[in-house]
């Protein structure tokens, strides 16, 4: 059979450019390995994280937060249920992609995809037959895999990746993290606030590498209020798991003497890794780069008719951006002018409080010689989250100092992956911090900070 388009992944990458080209008319197929569709996101990752950190936070308010707003409860973990509203997450929102493909006519195929050049891609199905396709286009969306940590094996039970920290059986009462990166730092909120010890070990000197260094900083120190034990500059070099735990030797990362911690369990959150094993890339003559696919500014790779997207490509590994370019080769493909401005793309940690950031930091600003001025302003001083009891962190926003432009913002609080987006429109159309100071919001909402660090650009803000 001869499609438009075939799809090799049905993440969000890959669903998304499958649904979006089949409404432009091209007869469109994918090819998922697994069982279910949605790729890591929906199922081990993205949704089934949020559905947890959520019913963990109201865990946790519950018991440490209610009382102050003269609501007296003694909250019962009950886990078992907790996972269950995670797992039932994760099926209605599977379930809903695979109504996608039949509401809009898309081909779905279970089995491994593997390309045998251009325009030809041969799907391997569970029970050991294969089948060839052809089609016009082919784009490759097969997402990302967990990082392994040299030298520690990963069994899901006492060493687990993201996949087995979703599903523990029973709260550990020490959990030690490798990582203090986002995926690291959620899951550690989740079972902190569920009970367990946690201890983040980390071979950079800070946490979140990538954000704003000062924003950084100071979510440290709130997650150490909450808990948490920092090794920073460490670095693993052998855990030894029994039945009885685990003993985790870690090492400064610039010399010194070593020493071993106990955990019940170990998280490895050193970060992702491009799949593209046994695609068949390198016979098909596909060039890639460490293991990603290359590919020019329209997705194309060398080879005619193949193209790639998200984590297997250069670029940040989030969903919502391999959404954004799944929606741009489906039009590019389709005639159109598909485009995704990489300028604009924020980024969430979806711990308590969250972390939501789009454009530059200030210490990239500084490296490239950019004259900005810094506008921030704190919840403490903010009327609803006084009122909600979520006065911690701050909004900051970067301006270029000659034209106003935004060229970053930062956002540590209560719902700032919400609050992150009005800043994502101004940015998309080159607004100013004046645009932003201007536009009118309701009182009283947490957003009215977002405005405030606007008029905080020009020291002009009214509530501090």
């Amino acid at each position: 059979m001869t499609f438009d388009l075939i799809v090799i992944g049905s993440g969000p990458g890959g669903y998304v450019c499958a649904i979006r080209a089949a409404q432009l008319g091209l007869k469109t197929a994918v090819v998922e390995k697994e069982k279910t569709f949605g790729g890591t996101c929906l199922n081990v990752g993205c949704i089934p994280s949020k559905a947890l950190l959520h019913a963990s936070e109201m865990f946790h308010q519950a018991g440490h937060d209610f009382a102050h707003l003269g609501i007296k409860v003694t909250p019962e973990l009950d886990l078992p249920a907790m996972l269950k509203h995670k797992d039932d997450t994760v099926t209605a929102n599977v379930n809903g992609v695979g109504f996608l493909f039949k509401k809009n006519k898309i081909d779905a195929y279970q089995g491994v995809g593997k390309i045998l050049g251009a325009g030809k891609v041969e799907v391997a199905g569970a029970d050991g037959k294969t089948q060839q396709l052809e089609a016009k286009n082919i784009v490759i969306a097969t997402g990302s895999s967990v990082a392994p940590l040299p030298g520690v094996t990963i069994d899901e039970k006492r060493v687990v990746s993201s996949t087995g920290a979703i599903a523990l059986p029973q709260v550990p009462k020490k959990l030690l993290v490798v990582g203090a990166g986002v995926i690291g730092l959620e899951l550690g909120s989740v079972w902190a606030r569920l009970g367990a010890e946690v201890t983040v070990v980390e071979f950079l000197d800070k946490i979140l590498p990538t954000n704003d260094e000062e924003v950084a900083k100071q979510f440290q120190r709130l997650l150490q209020k909450q808990g948490f034990t920092f090794h920073l500059g460490h670095k693993v070099t052998k855990v030894d798991a029994s039945d009885a735990g685990c003993k985790v030797t870690i090492e400064p990362a610039k010399g010194g003497a070593a020493k071993v911690l106990d955990a019940d369990i170990v998280l490895v959150a050193i970060g992702r890794r491009p799949n593209t094993d046994g695609l068949g890339l390198e016979a098909a003559g596909i060039a890639t780069d460490r293991g990603r696919v290359v590919i020019d500014d329209h997705f194309a790779t060398n080879v005619k008719g193949v193209y790639a997207i998200g984590d297997v490509v250069r670029g940040p590994m989030l969903a919502h951006k391999a959404e954004d370019e799944g929606i741009a080769i489906a039009e590019q493909l389709a005639g159109k002018a598909g485009h995704v401005n990489y300028e604009v793309i924020p980024a969430v940690v979806y711990t308590q409080p969250e972390i939501a950031s789009i454009g530059k930091t200030e210490e990239e600003l500084k490296a490239a010689g950019v004259a900005y001025n810094i506008g921030k302003f704190p919840f403490t001083a903010n009327g609803r989250a006084r009122a909600n009891r979520a006065t911690d962190g701050f909004v900051k926003i970067l301006a270029d100092a000659k034209t106003d432009r935004v060229l970053g913002a930062h956002i540590l609080g209560a719902g700032a992956g919400e609050m992150i987006h009005e800043l994502v429109v101004l940015m998309e159309f080159a607004g100013s911090s004046e645009d932003l100071a201007r536009s009118t919001h309701a009182h009283p909402t947490m957003s009215e900070a977002v405005r405030e660090a606007a008029l905080a650009v020009e020291k002009r803000a009214i509530h501090m």
